[in-house]
């Protein structure tokens, strides 16, 4: 270390030591940053050059005292306070203090704000990667089962019969909204504060732009106290993954749930037995899937506590905020992509599902629309449909009872109860054939091919919309990719100039 830099790098020998140093530091948790930091230390130095704030040979030297850091590795950084210090200081170790100069300009406070940035939108692409692959696997599974009946339910109880493939879609279609919340908060992640200094800019001719291009941001965030303080993008991402969580935490439930009925099998790969029953299969992984919500919304409360009621500018709180991000996107991802195996491995029990999917007398609805669709005031025909269901449990007890409450009512059901409600005889309005054949789970099914319905051509039609659209986020995906790869390659093509 040189006379110059004897001490902290940044304070000297004020505030140097002493007991709250500790606690201060983050250097340990910033490694996720340290190759952000190294880019931004580059294009802040070839920015400086170029301007003729420093000299060509002087952004040399510290160019290449970086590409030494970078070979050494975040575990040979000397002791500092954050990743930032710690870097600087062994660049002014490494070449005296000319390396002092790479500080010029700038404050840590712009500088940690473009480094978290940097890292962060490099994660939420991996996050829409992920995102894509569960979209695949559940769009190519429907693809499989377009005719495979089986129970819709809610309030976990037997609803109407549906299809695999419908039911399927109707999460393919929630994680798109997913995909697209977490390209818009990409797309305000992806900017430039750097040049902001501590919050009030600086009188060096510095080019916002030009760094912001090295680095492969959209664009710069024009206000400079707005640059170095805002961190309402962690909440964006934040608030992304965790809704993306809640859509996964759904999707494990009714796996776990299908699986104790025996309606899929999950893949070895993809369950586990237990430590003293080995006759055991469980979903384990969807459990784990299932808690990633906890863990995304926990980041995201974490970091709204944490951000409320901070004055303007920079404050030493945010030091503990971007870890909640960067936490929350980890959580998501890793559970996305478990998720998204489980999905393409799963066995679908067709003949299971099959029988299961009129329990319940779940085609009750079906009849009432034939029902309606034949001239009878709604409100009347599900008042026959109720009838039915109910005198069909009455004419038997115990558990004959049970088992007639689960199956429903057939079609002389049907027309006793209607026969107590109408003045004229059920086929007056609708033939037995028509009542029989609405009371079959898979033409229940196929009555309701209104656009976004589960009747097998409505679902086809749906796939290949689907797929249209999973073609066009993988464009995107790319685009955003490409970019950031091409502004790396331009970044050290400049680098290169200099050392």
């Amino acid at each position: 270390m040189t006379e110059e830099s004897t001490g902290d790098v940044v304070r000297g020998e004020r505030f140097s030591g002493g007991p709250a140093r500790g606690f201060l530091s983050s250097l340990a948790g910033d490694e996720r940053i340290f190759d952000a930091d190294l880019a931004v230390d580059r294009a802040h130095v070839v920015m400086l050059a170029e301007q003729g704030v420093i000299d060509d040979d002087e952004a040399g030297e510290i160019l290449g005292a970086l590409d030494a850091v970078e070979q050494a590795g975040h575990g040979a950084l000397p002791d500092g306070e954050d990743v930032h210090e710690a870097i600087e200081a062994a660049v002014i170790d490494s070449i005296g203090a000319v390396g002092g100069k790479m500080h010029t300009a700038r404050s840590r406070n712009d500088e940690v704000a473009t480094c978290i940035r940097y890292r962060l939108r490099e994660d939420v692409l991996a996050l829409v990667e992920t995102a894509l692959e569960l979209r695949s696997a559940l769009v190519d599974v429907a693809a499989e089962h377009t005719e495979t009946v089986m129970p819709g339910y809610t309030h976990l109880q037997p609803a109407q019969p549906t299809t695999v493939a419908h039911y399927l879609l109707s999460y393919a279609s929630a994680l798109e909204r997913d995909t697209e919340r977490l390209f818009d908060a990409y797309e305000r992640v992806n900017q430039s504060p750097l040049g902001a200094a501590a919050f009030a800019g600086t009188p060096f001719p510095v080019d916002r732009d030009r760094v912001a291009t090295l680095l492969g941001f959209d664009g710069v965030i024009e206000n400079s106290t707005d640059a170095s303080a805002t961190r309402d993008f962690l909440i964006e991402t934040t608030g992304a993954a965790a809704t993306l969580a809640t859509t996964l935490s759904g999707l494990a439930e009714d796996l776990i749930v299908f699986s104790n009925k025996g309606l899929v099998a999950l893949s070895d790969a993809y369950s586990s037995t237990s430590s003293i029953m080995p006759q055991k299969k469980n979903p384990d992984t969807m459990e784990l899937v299932r808690a990633s919500a906890g863990d995304a919304s926990a980041g995201l409360n974490g970091l709204l506590t944490i951000l409320k009621g901070l004055p303007r500018a920079y404050n030493r709180d945010l030091q503990r905020a971007h870890p909640k991000a960067f936490e929350a996107v980890d959580a998501v991802t890793e559970a996305t992509e478990v998720a998204a195996g489980a999905v393409a491995t799963a066995e679908w029990q067709e003949a299971a599902l099959e029988a299961a999917a009129d329990e319940g007398f779940s085609t009750a609805t079906g009849v009432a629309d034939l029902l309606a669709m034949a001239g009878l005031p709604f409100r009347t025909a599900h008042e026959i449909v109720a009838l039915a269901a109910r005198r069909a449990a009455e004419r038997t007890s115990g558990e004959a009872a049970s088992q007639a409450s689960e199956q429903g009512a057939d079609y002389e059901a049907v027309a006793a109860a209607a026969a107590e409600v109408l003045d004229d005889p059920l086929e007056e309005y609708v033939s037995p054939e028509a009542v029989e054949e609405a009371l079959d789970p898979v033409h229940s099914v196929a009555m309701r091919d209104s656009f976004g319905g589960p009747a097998p051509d409505s679902t086809e039609a749906a796939i290949v919309r689907a797929r249209s659209r999973l073609v066009e986020a993988r464009n995107d995906l790319d685009a955003y990719t490409d970019a950031i790869g091409a502004a790396n390659d331009l970044l050290e093509d400049e680098v290169t100039a200099y050392v």
